[in-house]
């Protein structure tokens, strides 16, 4: 094996241990070696910056292009709105969640973490779960 083979790279990054898992056990079951970091850190600071880049997939750089094709045709869960029924979805910092970071880091130095909700684009409610 030569270096480029035994090279380590961080292929992503994922907001939650459950979807960073699933990608880990799809790999698994094709037989590609990978592993995750940060899945601790990131339950303690849930806040993804590029400090705290969020639960990061590594794998080998030689098998690349073979995650990129087992990743490419990912299901991905469709997500409607519950008031417009709208597919246009993003999982996204609440806006109230960054007014009371605001001010909490303003007026008392707090740093507290940005709750992530799902935001439908179309209407632009906020809510925590999707059908």
């Amino acid at each position: 094996m030569t270096d480029a083979d035994d090279k380590i790279i961080v292929f992503d990054a994922y907001d939650t241990v459950v979807a960073a898992n699933l990608v880990k056990t799809k790999l698994d079951a094709f037989g590609i070696p990978c592993f995750l970091t940060d899945e601790n850190f990131v339950a303690l600071y849930p806040i993804r910056n590029e400090v705290f880049p969020g639960i990061r997939l590594h794998i080998f750089e030689k098998d690349r292009a073979q995650v990129n094709e087992i990743l490419k045709d990912e299901v991905s869960i469709v997500r409607v709105c519950p008031v417009c029924r709208s597919t246009d979805i993003a999982y996204e910092p609440s806006r109230k969640s960054i007014t009371a970071y605001m001010i909490s880091e303003i007026l008392m130095g707090l740093f507290l973490p940005v709750k992530k909700v799902y935001r439908c684009q179309d209407c632009k409610r906020e809510f925590d779960s999707v059908e």
